[in-house]
């Protein structure tokens, strides 16, 4: 028993005199548990940090093709044929029903193939692989004379139109997804001639990666080059 408090006080004047000399002692104060879950999440801080950055990546692609775009469609966009901008969805190129099908008809006419390579060019650039919706859209005026069933299988038959023409000019068809809405998203008044011509239309969708097809149309939010 001496012999340990002998010890036990030559440890104690160690300590003592360390502390005095302005030596410091650190004691590992987390358990290994502890360590797994801050290397947990600074594997997680890192994995977020790399998904902001293909995030950042891809807005530029984006924003490249929008330029684009609006450098190639130049002459229809003057003309009000066509128009390019960001919504909700991602980047859409809007085009009016006259300048791809004649009316009732879900063949593309032949002055719709300058339009549609224009948009095929920039869809098949170097790094675009973001998924392509091809939407549909009719007025609400009801069906008599042109064989289809209503106006929803009209404007699904027009958007694969669409996708078939895109596919043949190189767009790889697992990116490509055709969507008939009928005259359920209208952009505009029904009740007028020019609202109706505005929502006969076909909307191309550069979809952000993982992004699904839905959510409302015509938000507040979108901003269209006209």
């Amino acid at each position: 028993m001496g012999r340990e408090r002998w010890w036990t006080a030559r440890l104690a004047m160690i300590g003592l005199a360390m502390i005095a000399t302005g030596c410091a002692v650190k004691f590992a104060k987390r358990s290994p548990w502890d360590m797994q879950q801050i290397q947990a999440l600074s594997e997680q801080l890192d994995q977020f940090r790399s998904l902001a950055q293909l995030k950042a990546e891809e807005a530029d692609q984006l924003r490249s093709a929008k330029s684009q775009l609006e450098s190639r469609l130049s002459s229809e966009i003057d003309q009000n044929q066509v128009s390019v901008g960001f919504d909700e969805r991602g980047l859409v190129v809007r085009v009016l029903d006259k300048v791809l099908f004649d009316s009732g008809k879900a063949k593309l006419r032949h002055e719709a193939t300058p339009v549609l390579d224009k948009v095929a060019r920039v869809l098949n650039e170097q790094g675009m692989n973001q998924p392509v919706g091809i939407e549909g859209h009719t007025d609400n005026q009801p069906i008599k004379h042109s064989g289809w069933k209503d106006n929803y299988e009209l404007s699904l038959a027009r958007a694969q139109s669409v996708v078939q023409f895109l596919e043949k000019r190189g767009l790889d068809p697992s990116r490509a997804v055709p969507v008939g809405h009928g005259d359920e998203k209208p952009i505009a008044s029904n009740d007028t001639p020019e609202g109706r011509r505005m929502n006969r239309r076909v909307e191309i969708v550069l979809l952000p990666k993982g992004a699904a097809q839905s959510g409302p149309r015509g938000s507040s939010g979108e901003v269209f080059t006209k």
